[in-house]
């Protein structure tokens, strides 16, 4: 007889998950000054691989070659992904940064479409990167804001990529095995900067407690949601990121935002909403594997 396991609600799974994630990020970004975001990149996605690699225990043996094209460009752009991201929250408050970054996918919800009703949306994305530009020169850091948006069409890639990966390979082992590869763009730029030099038993712990936050306890709480919630409410859920890490960035990293840009955060987070409820609904690989990304 199987032992019952514990189980949340999976309304209270996702809202934890977005927690933690906002939570991971902002460890991050105290790790910058001494890591840089390379190293931090570096030991938050090896750290996350060595565990994912024991729990989910991936056969590579045993990959075809069709799996093989599939998950190493996939774990590659999430590397990618998550490096450009760091980057970006080495220049530019939390909020800001997710808030750029969602334009990825959702462009990548609205490309194609042909309806009038998207096109609210793609206004609404447009007034919010517009809220948030620098048009007087000055406040918001453009070559962060670039890497944020850099991070975002890494994410669409990988949405892209994901939903083929999970085509030909279950969920776990496809995020497993392309985390192993997701080091590979990420840690010689780590090695290059000698920030492992300066590493000590306390950094040691932040950077796994990065990896708890921001990829182990998100992946699983999410994966448990998804047996029973819907993938469209799901994504609806997700759209809350950006007001969850401005809200995270003011409590937790003292970071202010001005009036626009709070109004560019729920530009694009009701943007993001609105395509999510009005375009097809996602793939339940590309939604389960957010926890991965930031």
């Amino acid at each position: 007889m199987n032992t019952p396991r514990f189980s949340l609600p999976p309304l209270l799974a996702v809202l934890l998950s977005i927690v933690s994630v906002q939570g991971g990020a902002a460890i991050a970004k105290g790790l910058f000054p001494v890591l840089g975001a390379a190293g931090t990149t570096s030991l938050r996605i090896g750290l996350s691989a060595l565990v994912l690699a024991v729990v989910v225990r991936p056969q590579l043996s045993k990959l075809q070659p069709t799996q093989w094209r599939a998950v190493v460009p996939y774990g590659l752009a999430l590397g990618l992904m998550n490096f450009l991201f760091y980057c970006a929250l080495v220049r530019v408050p939390l909020g800001l940064a997710v808030t750029l970054e969602f334009v990825g996918p959702l462009s990548l919800a609205l490309v194609g479409s042909r309806r009038w009703l998207d096109l609210i949306w793609v206004v609404l994305a447009g007034a919010g990167i517009a809220l948030i530009a620098p048009w007087g020169g000055n406040g918001l850091d453009l070559l962060g804001a670039g890497f944020a948006l850099a991070a975002g069409g890494c994410w669409a890639v990988y949405i892209v990529l994901g939903q083929r990966t999970a085509a030909v390979l279950p969920g776990q082992q496809a995020v497993a095995i392309g985390m192993l590869f997701a080091t590979l763009p990420v840690l010689p730029f780590g090695l290059a900067s000698g920030s492992f030099l300066a590493l000590t038993p306390h950094l040691l712990l932040l950077a796994a407690l990065l990896a708890l936050f921001s990829s182990v306890l998100p992946f699983s709480l999410e994966m448990q949601a998804l047996k029973t919630m819907p993938t469209r409410t799901f994504s609806i859920l997700m759209s809350l990121e950006p007001v969850a890490a401005a809200v995270s960035g003011w409590l937790l990293l003292n970071e202010q935002l001005t009036l626009g840009q709070w109004l560019a955060v729920a530009c694009i987070v009701v943007a993001s909403a609105g395509a999510t409820l009005t375009t097809a609904a996602p793939s339940a690989h590309a939604t389960e594997n957010k926890a991965v990304e930031s």
